[in-house]
This record gives C-alpha cells, structure tokens and sequence, in this order.
C-alpha cells in the first residue's frame, strides 16, 4: 500500500517547506507553464463508494496547501496521504516510497500505457502521478486518504470517485502570495511571476470544489480543514456505510 506514514513536525513557521506533490491529471489539458496539451488517459474507472473517506486539497503554489495537509496529518492518525510517483529526482533528504515513488521516465509511462495511475500530468518538464490501485484499496480497507493534487486533478477525481470531498486553499490577497513565494526563497522573479499568472487562472476554479478555506492564519486555516474532515464523517451516508451494525440496530438504514 502506498501511503505515508505521519513523521511528527516541528513546532515552525507555517510557511516552512513541507515535501509535498506537484500538479497533475489524467484527462487533456493545457498545459500552462509549459503551453503544451499533455495526452489523455482514455481508461474508464468505476465509480467508487468505499468505506473509506477521500480527500482532495488543491491551492496554488505557496498558498500553504502542504503545510496544512502536514500539520492535520499529525492531529488525525485516521488520515494517510498518497505517496505519488515521478520522475524527478530527489531533493535534499528525501526517500523514495516517503516523500514520492521516484522512478525513470520509461518506467512511468509505462504505467500509464497500463492504466495504474487514475490521474497524471507533465509538470515543469517532470511526470507525476497518482497510484490507482493504493487508492482503490485503501479506500476499500477503510481508510482516509488526502490528495494533494492541482484542480485538474481534483475534478477528474471527483468523476472517478464521486463520494471525494474537494477543497480549495486560498491566499489572503496577491500581495501575501508573492511575499510567501518570496520568503520560500525557492525560485527566481521570473518563475515568482509565472507562479503567480499560473494562480490567477487557479483561483477562478475555486467555484468547483465542494469547500474553499481563506489562508489568513494558519490555525485558523487549519482549524477549518480540521472541520471540514471531521463533518464529513458524520454525513448521513458515511455514517451509515461505517457504522452499519449501529443504524441495523437501530432499525434504520
């Protein structure tokens, strides 16, 4: 199965680096850091309605989507995250099968070309994708799983699995967004400006997700994705697929 384990975190600035995964999707899309149609999926999945929860955080680039997704990790023992696959190499101290699957590029699209990915995309001239079979069977085990994927990818995975929760990270303002990617001190001015004409186009697709969280401050931004994962396990129908024996007792249903 390939989900990450919670490691404990810091006490740190919320801004600080988190390793997290790249946008991708599965479907055609543009492309819009490289201007290039990226090639389709054309692989029909069931429609899944599992035991398990799953979760679909999308924000973007320093808007703080990983750093919340780290912290609720570790305040919530019943949540994993998908350990994706790519092509890039690694970074600093990162290990294959905890941060990502790093693997070769032949190795990648031969896995596309069989269909294990349930979406994947080219980013920055890198592969990533999202294992089918971890997700199918963890979902199917009972667990909940958090993707951290762009809004292409969420909404392809809303097709797939239609009981997935969507939620967008927002940052306060675009002046706060340029000071974080400044302060990650990760990229040029040129790429700063790219990521932030990327965010523009990101944001309009806010309106699609089931819950958008306003990232301000950071406990308070934590604090709603806290809530938002716990009213999802007390829906009607996810109570009902996971506490059977209560509602048969009960003699409802």
């Amino acid at each position: 199965m390939a989900f990450r384990v919670p490691r404990a975190l810091p006490r740190c600035h919320p801004l600080k680096k988190y390793p997290h995964r790249a946008a991708r999707l599965s479907p055609p899309r543009f492309d819009i850091l490289r201007g290039a149609v990226s090639a389709p999926l054309a692989i029909a999945h069931p429609a899944m309605h599992s035991p398990g929860n799953l979760y679909v955080v999308s924000a973007p680039s320093g808007t703080g989507k990983s750093s919340l997704v780290q912290a609720l990790l570790e305040l919530d023992s019943h949540l994993s995250v998908s350990v994706s696959h790519t092509t890039r190499a690694p970074r600093g101290q990162e290990q294959s099968g905890r941060e990502y699957h790093f693997t070769d590029e032949p190795t990648f699209r031969a896995m596309v070309e069989r269909g294990e990915f349930v979406e994947w995309a080219q980013v920055h001239g890198r592969l990533y994708g999202t294992s089918r079979r971890a997700i199918e069977q963890g979902l199917a085990g009972g667990l909940d799983i958090v993707l951290e994927i762009d809004w292409q990818g969420a909404l392809q995975i809303r097709r797939l699995f239609p009981d997935a929760v969507l939620v967008f990270v927002l940052p306060p303002s675009w002046d706060e967004l340029r000071q974080r990617l400044l302060r990650r001190g990760e990229d040029g001015e040129a790429m700063i400006e790219q990521r932030l004409a990327n965010a523009r186009l990101e944001v309009a697709q806010a309106r699609h997700f089931d819950f958008v969280i306003i990232n301000a401050l950071f406990e308070a931004a934590l604090f709603d994705l806290k809530t938002i994962v716990h009213s999802q396990r007390l829906k009607y129908a996810a109570q009902a697929r996971n506490r059977s024996t209560v509602f048969a007792a009960l003699g409802i249903g």
